[in-house]
C-alpha cells in the first residue's frame, strides 16, 4: 500500500530546499502570475526548460502581459516563436492572449473547465494552470511526472497504453495542501533525479516508497512499446533573388508551418524530385541552379530539401520580396537554414 501522506510530506520538504530557480516561478511567498505560467507551459509543450528559456525571457520583455501580446501582430509571434516547434501553437498562443484580453478582462480564468475554453489550451496545461497559478488541486501529468509515477508504483503496461494508467496513479496522490507546489515538485523531481536514464536514486526522497527501486532496476521504467520508424521526405525550395531581396510566400493557413513567410517549394513528398521536375516546379521560368541541400528534423517526418537559385525580378502578387537580412528572422527554422 503507498503510504500517500508520507509520500507528500516527504516530496514537498525536498521541494521547499531543491526547487529549481525557473524565470516564470514566483518567489516564495508570492502568487504566481498566470500569463507567465501559461505561456511557459505552452512554450514547453515540445521542448526542455534550457531551450525554452530564452524565447520565454524575449516574450516576457517584449510583451510583459497578455493584453501587450494580444495587441501584437501575427507576423511579430510567428517570427519570435521561430525554434520552438508547431507555429500552429503560436497562432493558438496569439488567439488565446486575444480571448483572454476582449472577453476575460486581461484576467485568466481559475478554473480547469474554464481554461480547457481558450484556445490551444489541453487537459494537462489546464490543470498546469489551475494548479501552479491558482492552487486548484489539479492533475497535473507531463512526461516527468509519467516516468515518477511508472517507477513508484513500477507500472508494467508500456507507453504510451500506459498514460491513463499513470494520470490516475497521480490522481491517488492529489490532496489540497499546496497544489501548485505538489505539481512543480512532482515536474522538478522527474526533471532532476528521477531521470530518464541514469537516475539518482541515492538523492531522492522517495527511494524507499519505490517499487521499481525495490524491483532493483528502476530505469527499465516507464516501459515501451518499440518506436515507430519516422519516415523521411523531400522537396525543392527556389531562392529567388532581386537587388538584395529575396522572394517568400505565405503559406497556407492551415498545416505544417501553416500562415508563415517561407520560400516557394514543390510538394514534401517520399521521393527524390528529379531536376527536370524540380525546374518545372520553379516560380518562373529562368536559369536556375541547384547550389545546395538542407536535412531538417520535424516532430513526425525527416526532411531533405534541395535549394535551387536564380536571379532575376519576377511580378506575381503571391511574391513577397523581403530584404535578407529580415528574411533569415522572419521565416521557420527550415527555411533559414535554407538561405545561409
Amino acid at each position: 500500500m503507498i503510504a500517500v501522506a508520507n509520500i507528500r510530506a516527504r516530496l514537498l520538504a525536498w521541494y521547499d530546499t531543491h526547487a529549481r530557480a525557473l524565470p516564470w516561478r514566483a518567489p516564495p511567498g508570492e502568487r504566481p502570475d498566470p500569463y507567465r505560467i501559461w505561456l511557459a507551459e505552452i512554450m514547453l509543450q515540445q521542448t526542455t526548460v534550457p531551450h525554452a528559456t530564452p524565447y520565454f525571457l524575449a516574450f516576457t520583455r517584449r510583451w510583459p502581459n497578455v493584453r501587450a501580446l494580444a495587441a501584437a501582430t501575427d507576423d511579430e509571434v510567428m517570427a519570435a516563436w521561430a525554434g520552438l516547434g508547431y507555429y500552429a501553437r503560436a497562432r493558438n498562443l496569439l488567439a488565446c492572449a486575444r480571448v483572454i484580453a476582449r472577453d476575460h478582462a486581461g484576467l485568466f480564468p481559475a478554473s480547469e473547465s474554464a481554461l480547457r475554453a481558450l484556445p490551444g489550451v489541453g487537459g494537462y496545461t489546464a490543470a498546469a494552470i489551475a494548479a501552479i497559478a491558482f492552487d486548484v488541486p489539479a492533475n497535473v501529468v507531463d512526461g516527468n511526472v509519467e516516468r515518477v509515477m511508472a517507477r513508484l508504483f513500477a507500472v508494467e503496461t508500456p507507453l504510451p497504453t500506459a498514460k491513463s494508467e499513470l494520470k490516475r496513479a497521480a490522481a491517488s496522490l492529489l490532496g489540497p495542501d499546496r497544489p501548485g507546489d505538489w505539481a512543480q515538485a512532482l515536474m522538478d523531481l522527474g526533471a532532476t533525479v528521477c531521470r530518464p536514464t541514469a537516475p539518482l536514486c541515492a538523492a531522492c526522497p522517495l527511494t524507499k516508497h519505490c517499487r521499481a527501486r525495490g524491483l532493483g532496476d528502476p530505469a527499465a521504467y516507464p516501459r515501451r512499446l518499440p518506436r515507430a520508424r519516422r519516415p523521411h521526405r523531400h522537396g525543392v525550395a527556389y531562392r529567388l533573388i532581386h537587388d538584395g531581396k529575396v522572394a517568400l510566400v505565405r503559406r497556407p493557413p492551415r498545416g505544417l508551418l501553416g500562415g508563415m513567410l517561407g520560400l516557394p517549394t514543390t510538394d514534401w513528398r517520399g521521393a527524390p524530385w528529379s531536376t527536370a521536375e524540380a525546374l518545372a516546379g520553379a516560380p518562373l521560368a529562368g536559369r536556375w541552379s541547384e547550389i545546395d541541400a538542407v536535412a531538417h528534423v520535424f516532430t513526425h517526418f525527416s526532411l531533405t530539401l534541395k535549394i535551387y537559385e536564380a536571379r532575376g525580378a519576377l511580378a506575381d502578387p503571391n511574391l513577397i520580396w523581403t530584404p535578407l537580412e529580415h528574411a533569415r528572422t522572419a521565416v521557420p527554422s527550415v527555411f533559414r537554414k535554407a538561405l545561409r
